[in-house]
């Protein structure tokens, strides 16, 4: 009888060995972190820094592999096609998991909903509305008004159609009235002088509002520091504009409790002081946001810019 037990027990414990097994010794190996931009892009940066704080809880270490190309679809597309084991993250942001599916779904070969498996949210880039010093408005309510009685010649600076900055301007156009009109500028240093402003990351525009040269109208979201730039909501409408956020995924099918591991030193790793003070140098925001949540922005941000895009006449 003793013989009989010894030999169920022994068959129990070898059918939940594999699972326990791999959860109590992951990682056993280097991790690598796809990073789908160019080595010393803000995304970049961001991904080893945590990346590196990560390494210190997993006592692993996590290998950072740029594979620029396509706006991100060729290295966060390699990241969906890598082994299902563990060993290959990837952070990438929303141009590759939204705006490019939406603008040219034939040029992204992954489905985000069902190829990735969500870690979360880590960082956001505020993106700000400035204008030139000397331009006739002084604040989002008299931008406003001047762009209703002057159609069309409030120019904005962005990087081209479909990007962040044209949403902004049609978002901003949408919500009030203000007509202004979209210009493709290399960026908002070229703008200044030029137009009447630009739209572009904190990053970008920082040392031009620090100078006086430029004034912020409104922001995708509140930054410790231009706290006097408002967000869309606080001025009373219902939603923001977009900005640019940055998030950790592994491939789908990866074991849950490897998944488990993962976002618990993700989360850490991003919450670390080192790590939210690294982030604010480059004009990010170090905010970790769970997968279900991530999940359900990004449904929310893929409706927002399918629509805007449908208006806008980029897509059908």
């Amino acid at each position: 009888m003793k013989h009989l037990f010894s030999l169920s027990l022994a068959a129990s414990l070898a059918l939940t060995a594999p699972s326990l097994s791999y959860g109590q010794g992951y990682p056993k190996q280097a991790i690598n972190l796809i990073v789908p931009l160019a080595p010393g892009d803000a995304t970049d940066v961001a991904g080893r820094t945590i990346g590196e704080a990560m390494s210190k809880l997993l006592k692993v270490p996590i290998v950072a592999v740029n594979r620029p190309g396509a706006g991100g679809t060729l290295g966060t597309d390699s990241a969906v096609k890598a082994p299902k084991d563990g060993y290959t993250i990837v952070i990438t942001n929303n141009a590759s998991v939204v705006f490019n599916r939406v603008l040219t779904p034939e040029a992204v070969p992954y489905d985000p909903f069902k190829d990735l498996t969500p870690l979360g949210l880590v960082a956001r880039t505020p993106i700000i509305l400035a204008v030139h010093k000397d331009a006739p408005f002084k604040s989002f309510a008299e931008m406003v008004e001047y762009g209703k009685k002057n159609s069309g010649k409030i120019r904005i600076g962005t990087v081209g159609p479909g990007s962040v900055g044209h949403f902004t301007v049609e978002i901003v156009n949408s919500l009030s009235g203000a007509d202004m009109t979209m210009i493709p500028f290399k960026g908002a240093g070229p703008a200044v002088g030029h137009i009447e402003g630009a739209v572009a990351a904190q990053g970008v525009v920082a040392e031009h509002l620090r100078a006086g040269t430029m004034r912020g109208i409104v922001g995708s979201t509140k930054m410790p520091e231009f706290p006097q730039i408002p967000t869309l909501s606080q001025l009373g409408h219902k939603q923001n504009l977009l900005g640019v956020w940055s998030a950790f995924f592994a491939p789908a099918g990866v074991p849950a409790e490897v998944t488990k591991t993962l976002i618990s030193a993700l989360e850490k790793a991003v919450k670390e002081p080192t790590t939210v003070a690294r982030l604010a140098n480059l004009g990010m925001v170090a905010d970790y946001e769970p997968p279900e949540k991530l999940m359900a922005e990004i449904r929310d941000e893929y409706r927002q810019v399918e629509q805007i895009a449908k208006k806008a006449g980029l897509i059908k």
